[in-house]
């Protein structure tokens, strides 16, 4: 009989779909994907030729623990609990600890989450916390207004990548932004902070439950302000004597990150990395599919095998790599778009995958919802990636017509 794993879930996501199922079937484990979300799901799976398929979908409010906790009577006893879901971290661990599974700390997946919460959290560990407050309406907006160190940032409390992320000049602009905020979701939380000026760079970390490892990180190029849209990514491998590695590190760890993957984001300032970002969880956007290609052990496989509690002896990838973003650059309806191509780049890969396709209707939003499709390279011969990279986005811009 093969061992069961559970899978917590809210709506389909490709890293789940098509990165941790097959990574979970290639390991001979059953997956018991649980979600709130069981039609759309199951509209999913009756796909055919999938890479792989769930055991079973199960009906589960994924939100509250109590209802997960409640369904495990029901269901084989799992050797693991998981999620790739920002916001199911904290119910994923609470599950995982009442089986005495490998898990993560529930209240660093918490605090990761809520942005208001992982401000006071480094601000009690004085790790070079950053200035912050958190509004919910005109009211307490006008008790702190005078405080506010401009340029500031303003952003929801437990937002999602770069969506309603702003930059803010003056008193003006911050008040007009939250009402017009308020106005779309009333009461809404929203987490202010004084903004940090110099590059974004992430890092990208495994834990075993026993140590947690650096993989590397990626160089992030950002639209310009007042918005934070990520355009492009470089990577920079995890090696001995890398700019600010160690530091970074040592700040994620501090903040209580351990078992499974994390993806954190630092702006690298005159005084070196501040951690602006930390998300429990895998990198997005098409860059966890580049890291499962370039790692020998695969990304996915990885992250599973440290929730089954199995030691990792993991290659950090090596390998120059690139994602680009093709983001629209108006909204209106897709007309012509770029098909799905892939072909060596030296020793490695490059591939373009659309996100939209034609017939999409398109409103912008400054954020990766935005995107139009994701270009990813790698290979062991930079200057490979750079001239692949060069042609195929020229090539690939000029085959989109939104109007």
């Amino acid at each position: 009989m093969r061992d069961t794993v559970l899978f917590l879930a809210h709506v389909p996501t490709q890293a789940l779909n098509l990165g941790f199922l097959p990574a979970a079937e290639a390991m001979g484990l059953d997956v018991i994907l649980l979600t709130d979300q069981v039609a759309t799901h199951h509209r999913y799976f009756s796909q055919p030729e999938l890479p792989a398929y769930p055991a079973q979908i199960l009906q589960c409010d994924v939100f509250n623990p109590l209802s997960v906790l409640d369904l495990l009577s029901d269901i084989p006893t799992p050797v693991g609990v998981f999620s790739n879901s920002d916001h199911l971290q904290t119910v994923t661990a609470l599950t995982a600890a009442f089986l005495g599974l490998p898990g993560k700390d529930w209240r660093t997946c918490y605090r990761a989450k809520n942005k208001a919460a992982m401000r006071r959290h480094l601000q009690n560990l004085d790790v070079n916390a950053c200035w912050f407050r958190t509004v919910h309406d005109e009211a307490s907006l006008t008790k702190v207004i005078d405080e506010v160190p401009f340029p500031c940032i303003a952003k929801p409390r437990e937002g999602v990548a770069s969506l309603n992320v702003r930059r803010l000049e003056n008193t003006t602009q911050l008040r007009s932004f939250c009402e017009q905020f308020w106005q779309e979701q009333p009461g809404q939380p929203l987490l202010l902070e004084e903004f940090l000026q110099g590059p974004v760079h992430t890092l990208e970390t495994i834990g075993d439950g026993s140590g947690l490892n650096a993989l590397g990180g990626f160089a992030v190029s950002l639209s310009e302000p007042p918005h934070f849209v990520e355009l492009e990514a470089a990577w920079v491998p995890s090696c001995a004597g890398s700019p600010h590695l160690g530091d970074m590190l040592e700040q994620v760890r501090h903040f209580g990150v351990g078992l499974g993957a994390c993806h954190s984001e630092f702006v690298i300032t005159e005084k070196g990395p501040r951690l602006i970002e930390i998300n429990y969880r895998t990198v997005g956007d098409g860059r966890e599919f580049l890291l499962d290609r370039m790692m020998k052990q695969g990304l996915f496989r990885a992250i599973l095998e440290a929730h089954l509690g199995r030691p990792l002896a993991l290659s950090p990838p090596t390998q120059s790599a690139r994602i680009r973003y093709l983001n629209a650059p108006t909204s209106g309806r897709v007309r012509r778009s770029a098909p799905k191509r892939r072909a060596p780049c030296g020793d490695g890969i490059a591939e373009f995958e659309p996100l939209k396709e034609v017939g999409d209707d398109i409103r912008l939003t400054h954020s990766n919802k935005d995107y139009l499709g994701v270009l990813r390279l790698f290979s062991s011969d930079a200057a490979n990636v750079r001239d692949t990279l060069a042609e195929w986005a020229t090539d690939l811009e000029a085959e989109w017509e939104i109007s």
